[in-house]
């Protein structure tokens, strides 16, 4: 890559992280569609509704249970297209058709070797692809998928003698990528058992501690999400052998919190482990259901009483997002820089939060923690699943988090909103729900078009490198409608927004 397009250290762990999730989304969509199927197939809820007993109606609930497979059947192959596709700057669909060259590539790669060795009916295999291959999981994905991103930015560009320049520039990418890959599938059975061991190592101290187990998980996910990194420890734990081993009855080996879960699901009730849970929704209920709801109103009961109007719209679309979206930063980004020790609290909150359902051998599954997840895969399941437990803890939650909230920014005197009478302050209070924000003015505020080196977005967040992040009014940013400002570092800026931030990109391309 030229020093123009080389991507940092910091950006790319960042860029790599956002690129989970789309197959996560689609994953999630599944899961409801899974749990939707399954809970309408069961015995138990036939007898209650005999009239959904009927031959059609079942038919549609195991064609909802079959479709949903695709997600989880070809996870690995997701995040191989995904990764290239995200972390590219340009020629995205290029970079996504690579990605998939590139991983059948290893897989033949592999099965050449084993065949070649005599190793094809000694070594552990699956059928990958319809080709027998070692089974590496979303992690040999994701490796695959970051050399592809590599392979990419070096031969995009690429310029051949003109005897072959036919094969140049973007055409190449796809060719370079088969003949890497297939190289990196040689050296995939020779390498992979050492990564294995060292996942397996991670996954043996998480499980080794315990109930503090899914407590480290919860408040670690917390505290790397202002940096955009958690991802990576999410994907870890739902997708390698970090999140746990199953094997089925059928002798197959599953990896991953998510992958069990689901395989588990799929086969009944009776099969579900709260072991396969405890990393899972259930864990963030309290707090994205009830906790975060207990520290928006003691936000709005410590505001100025002539500005508490002005915020409600504010305060409301953020606690919705968080309990029916599962989406927390709108609500989080508005005390974690102005008083980063409420957020400490609120990542350990979060933590016991997963460590309490676990010692309660709560069962709920997928991936949001939402009121959805809880009524699909808690409620409409039944009482096996103890989703009853979720209530009262909740409650609980949302005591702790009012009266701690309330009491700290009271006494600290914290500017949250409402509490600040500042011209900008006021500003942006008035400007109301996050929705309502003016792309040019925040383009303006930026630096303008001119400062901007490459735009993208995750679910709640531009993610920006710029020139000079130090010319970027943050105060600016924030009256033109977003919730916060991070510069990560000279370059690496995150704008926080909400869940419109789709729209805001688009609007922010259009004049760019």
């Amino acid at each position: 890559m030229t020093t123009k397009n080389r991507i940092s250290a910091w950006e790319f762990f960042q860029s790599l992280g956002k690129t989970f999730m789309l197959p996560v989304a689609l994953l999630a969509a599944m899961g409801i569609l899974l749990g939707i199927g399954a809970a309408f197939t069961g015995g138990t809820t036939i007898e209650m509704f005999p009239f959904l007993g009927n031959s059609f109606l079942q038919g549609i609930f195991n064609f909802m249970i079959k479709i949903s497979l695709v997600a989880f059947s070809f996870l690995p192959l997701m995040f191989a297209v995904a990764i290239p596709l995200g972390m590219a700057r340009e020629n995205k669909e290029i970079a996504a058709f690579a990605g998939l060259m590139g991983y059948i590539a290893m897989q033949l790669g592999t099965n050449f070797y084993l065949s070649e060795t005599g190793l094809l009916k000694v070594v552990d295999t699956k059928m990958v692809m319809g080709i027998q291959s070692i089974d590496t999981g979303a992690l040999g994905a994701l490796i695959c998928g970051v050399i592809v991103f590599f392979i990419h930015e070096k031969f995009q560009n690429v310029e051949l003698p003109d005897a072959f320049s036919f094969f140049g520039g973007t055409r190449f990418v796809a060719i370079a990528t088969v003949l890497i890959m297939s190289v990196v599938g040689l050296a995939v059975p020779m390498v992979w058992p050492f990564f294995a061991a060292g996942i397996n190592k991670v996954g043996a101290a998480i499980h080794g501690a315990g109930p503090f187990g899914p407590f480290l998980f919860g408040a670690g996910e917390r505290l790397l999400l202002p940096f955009g990194l958690h991802h990576i420890l999410v994907a870890t734990i739902r997708f390698t052998e970090a999140g746990g081993t199953y094997v089925t009855q059928a002798g197959e080996t599953i990896h991953g919190a998510l992958n069990i879960f689901y395989n588990q699901f799929a086969q009944g009730a009776e099969f579900v482990s709260p072991e396969a849970t405890k990393f899972l929704s259930q864990g963030k209920m309290p707090t994205f259901m009830f906790g975060l709801g207990g520290a928006a109103l003691a936000i709005y009961k410590s505001a100025y009483l002539e500005n508490r109007k002005k915020i409600k719209g504010l305060l409301i679309s953020a606690v919705v997002a968080s309990a029916v979206g599962g989406i927390t930063e709108p609500i989080e980004f508005i005390f974690l820089f102005i008083a980063p020790v409420l957020y400490v609290f609120h990542a350990i909150m979060t933590g016991l939060g997963f460590m309490v359902m676990g010692l309660l051998k709560v069962a709920i599954g997928n991936t949001d923690g939402n009121i959805i997840d809880f009524l699909v895969f808690g409620v409409f399941q039944g009482f096996w699943t103890k989703w009853f437990y979720v209530i009262p803890v909740g409650i609980i939650w949302f005591l702790i988090y009012y009266f701690v909230f309330k009491w700290y920014i009271v006494k600290y005197d914290i500017p949250t909103p409402g509490r600040d009478n500042s011209a900008q302050a006021q500003e942006a209070v008035d400007s109301g729900d996050i929705a309502g924000y003016t792309a040019k003015v925040m383009l303006e505020a930026l630096g303008g078009k001119e400062n901007i080196v490459s735009l993208d977005n995750c679910i709640t967040r531009l993610r920006l490198v710029v020139k000079d992040a130090s010319i970027i009014d943050v105060e600016a940013v924030k009256a033109a409608g977003a919730v916060n400002v991070v510069k990560l570092n000279d370059t690496n800026v995150q704008v926080i927004i909400g869940p419109k931030v789709q729209m805001l990109k688009k609007q922010l391309q259009k004049l760019m």
